[in-house]
């Protein structure tokens, strides 16, 4: 069987998905999720009702859909920035690559707001997103361990720290500070991030004061 036309169904359906899934990012930012609709999400993809539910069972799958998406674009600015841990960008690369994070994602409060929502819903392990966010939990943990793995061998974490639970720490500093700036939009939350690594990175590094 020619592999060309193999490949070409595959390829269509997944440029379908994409457009699906972009226009339900715009359409879950503008309206939340309980505003939004199949239907605009369809209109704004300019194809039917029905070619969405072919594509996305309901819009709980859609929306994991889209803070899937996220999760990649986040990733490969890691990989890309350095924002691991340190190597050719400095040893301050993460504070700067997680400062972009959280001004990307205050761009997009609702967006914000339906990953805290979604993320809370599907620690039951019953809920459709339940496996997702397990494997996304894990996956950042282990990232962030070994990065401070890492840090702490070149010297770069406070003496005595254990780096599972500096990673541990930033987890709960990156979704506490979203979570405090959802409840008000005037919070400086980036401030508090260049603090928290003040407190676990020594300050003969290197890193640029304040």
């Amino acid at each position: 069987m020619d592999r060309a036309k193999v490949r070409g169904p595959y390829a269509k359906t997944a440029a379908r998905r994409a457009d699906i899934i972009r226009a339900a990012r715009d359409s879950f930012a503008e309206h939340g999720h309980a505003g939004a609709s199949l239907r605009d999400i369809a209109k704004r993809a300019g194809i039917s009702h029905a070619a969405v539910l072919h594509h996305f069972e309901n819009k709980d799958e859609l929306l994991t859909a889209v803070l899937a998406q996220r999760d990649d674009e986040e990733w490969e600015l890691a990989f890309a920035g350095g924002g691991g841990g340190g190597g050719s960008d400095g040893p301050d690369s993460p504070v700067r690559y997680l400062a972009e994070i959280l001004r990307g994602h205050q761009k997009s409060p609702e967006l914000m707001r339906l990953w805290a929502e979604l993320a809370a819903a599907a620690s039951r392990p019953d809920h459709p997103a339940h496996a997702y966010f397990v494997d996304r939990h894990e996956r950042v943990r282990v990232y962030t361990a070994q990065a401070m793995r890492r840090r702490a061998a070149e010297g770069g974490l406070r003496e005595g720290l254990d780096p599972d639970s500096a990673a541990a720490l930033l987890q709960a500093v990156l979704h506490g500070l979203q979570m405090e700036w959802l409840l008000n939009q005037d919070l400086d939350i980036i401030e508090p991030l260049n603090r928290f690594f003040d407190l676990i990175i020594p300050p003969d590094d290197g890193r640029p004061a304040g």
